[in-house]
């Protein structure tokens, strides 16, 4: 379609390209003898290959582009981030909630993403300034941020989180890439996380905000916009729509 550029196509491609050979590990990993050192053994060698995978496939694409490495500062210039293996711990034992993504950045803001879990097909997409979507066999599904004002009511999103705010649920469902594809599709409400890896979050920023949610870095005084390029830096994310993500803010620092 028209708002699929030759960029978010190449990261739709090599993501699903990549997940397939995921898909095939998960289906054997219950076979597997229930031993630690077995489960994390074939995990690793499983997000190698993924990762392989993505760093070839998107080369093609942008030779000159580099690669995040979780590491404190992002790199200069223009760059890929990629999750090989979202959600380890719940592939690991059999939970069929987990991704593999990439995200391009650009002058430090991310213009293309794609979340994708390829236990359930589920594939998530945006592009900056063309919206969020979730792919459909025929038609995409438009992401919008839910509609809910009163964060009492809200299930909110959590990681590395042990404030005491009042509301509906707390989730740490162990897949933060998931979680914000999720928010963006408006089943959770907010989100607060912190100390996250550049590669856990990178791709549902872009996501979130065109699904017209918001996202603020965690120490941020003005909360009249979002930061995206203080959020990459730091990885401490406060999120949810133009109504929750103040509130939540404003919650989380009192």
């Amino acid at each position: 379609m028209s708002y699929i550029s030759l960029g978010l196509n190449t990261l739709i491609s090599a993501v699903k390209k990549a997940g397939n050979t995921l898909t095939r590990d998960f289906n054997e990993i219950e076979q597997l003898q229930t031993s630690v050192r077995g489960h994390l053994e074939f995990s690793k060698a499983a997000e190698e290959r993924v990762s392989k995978i993505l760093r070839v496939e998107l080369q093609k694409h942008h030779p000159d582009y580099t690669f995040a490495d979780n590491k404190d500062k992002l790199p200069k210039g223009n760059f890929f981030v990629i999750n090989a293996l979202d959600g380890k711990l719940n592939f690991m034992h059999g939970i069929p909630y987990f991704s593999v993504s990439a995200a391009i950045v650009e002058n430090n803001q991310v213009v293309a993403a794609v979340i994708y879990n390829p236990a359930t097909s589920d594939l998530y997409f945006a592009e900056k300034g063309r919206g969020a979507f979730k792919e459909g066999y025929r038609n995409h599904e438009r992401l919008r941020v839910s509609g809910r004002k009163d964060l009492k009511n809200a299930l909110i999103g959590v990681k590395n989180c042990d404030s005491a705010i009042e509301v509906a649920g707390l989730r740490n469902n162990g897949a933060l890439s998931l979680d914000m594809a999720m928010l963006a599709s408006g089943k959770l409400d907010g989100l607060f996380c912190q100390d996250n890896r550049l590669s856990e979050y990178a791709a549902g920023l872009l996501l979130v905000k065109e699904a017209g949610g918001y996202t603020y870095e965690y120490n941020q005084q003005d909360i009249r916009t979002d930061n995206q390029s203080a959020v990459l830096e730091s990885g401490n994310i406060i999120a949810g729509n133009a109504e929750l993500a103040p509130k939540l803010y404003k919650a989380l620092h009192i």
